[in-house]
């Protein structure tokens, strides 16, 4: 009987490794977020691949304000300066996507998904290393265009970059 108590008694210390707390060393208590860069290459001729590419004008400055206020939000990494945060996230919109997902039988698009793509590192400041780099890191949003459930474009970028900020910030401090 002994046995099996310690036995169970160890299996559930083990447990799953689920916490809620950052997974950030305590070390890092700031971040700095350099405003985002648009790389965006809007002389590329299109194509079947990249018909659906579009130009938003200034979306490099709503990530960064996004990204900012997903940080403050948070509450593990507070926004800082560049010279004394312990931490330094680039970023660079590399794509911004409108595809459509649905049609109505007139051949009209119904629903619409938006992307917009970055590349990201961030970078510990003290020792001046990459601590990670993602390129390619997507936020999205659907929407219909038409319809009871329909909203508008504007409000459909609102909400991708919000996922994107989202998932920015989720990648910093939990690292999973």
């Amino acid at each position: 009987f002994a046995c099996c108590a310690a036995a169970s008694f160890l299996l559930f210390l083990s447990g799953c490794g689920y916490t809620t707390r950052s997974m950030i060393s305590d070390r890092f208590k700031t971040i700095y977020v350099t405003p985002f860069k648009n790389k965006i290459d809007i002389t590329n001729e299109a194509n079947a691949a990249s018909k659906y590419k579009i130009y938003r004008p200034m979306i490099e400055t709503d990530i960064t304000r996004y990204v900012n206020n997903r940080y403050l939000f948070d509450g593990n990494l507070k926004p800082g300066k560049s010279e004394s945060a312990d931490l330094i996230l680039k970023g660079e919109v590399v794509e911004f996507r409108k595809d459509p997902l649905r049609y109505l039988d007139n051949e009209d698009v119904s629903e619409y998904r938006i992307n917009i793509i970055v590349n990201i590192s961030l970078i510990d400041r003290q020792e001046d290393k990459v601590l990670w780099q993602e390129n390619n890191f997507t936020g999205d949003s659907t929407y219909f265009a038409s319809g009871a459930q329909a909203k508008s474009e504007d409000s459909a970028v609102v909400d991708a970059l919000n996922d994107l900020a989202r998932r920015i910030v989720e990648r910093t401090v939990e690292d999973w």
